[in-house]
């Protein structure tokens, strides 16, 4: 088995934050988030998902001013106690393996590029065109602007 220590690392790249919550300082609250999830996990023995869907949503709603209620934490909840388990276990290799699948679906999310630009008098005798998307993987669609609940939370529904 790898260091402790080396391994620790290996685990806390499970912990993802992306998207671009948490406003100004969304990187810095992205690294606290990783570090105080990981330490969660490393001070808690047999965590159940409910403790840590708790916690989580904890710091969704106070840091991100976010309420998940779209389904997606328990989701969240199972992948990290797995991943955190492998871990525990010295699967390293595994925990690994996981981590680059879900780095690949990463970038399988949806390509959008700008057709090529025009002067003015193609565009006089053509129609207007239409932004093409490559296909990618399925993906969450969300929309440019989340509603905002009138105390100022963020609320995320399923659809």
């Amino acid at each position: 088995m790898a260091t402790p220590a080396a391994s620790r690392v290996l685990f806390s790249e499970a912990i993802a934050v992306d998207n671009g919550f948490g406003g100004v300082y969304g990187t810095q609250k992205a690294d606290w988030m990783v570090d105080v999830v990981q330490q969660f996990f490393h001070d808690n023995a047999d965590l159940q998902r409910g403790e840590v869907e708790d916690f989580l949503s904890d710091i969704m709603n106070q840091e991100f001013n976010t309420v998940v209620e779209d389904g997606s934490l328990p989701q969240l909840c199972d992948a990290l106690l797995q991943m955190f388990s492998q871990w525990q276990q010295g699967a390293l290799q595994t925990l690994r393996n996981t981590i680059d699948s879900l780095s690949q679906k990463k970038s399988e999310r949806a390509k959008v590029t700008a057709p090529p630009p025009q002067s003015d008098e193609d565009e006089e005798d053509e129609e207007p065109q239409v932004m093409e998307c490559e296909p990618s993987a399925p993906s969450v669609s969300r929309k440019a602007d989340p509603p905002e609940e009138e105390d100022g939370w963020t609320v995320v529904k399923k659809k």
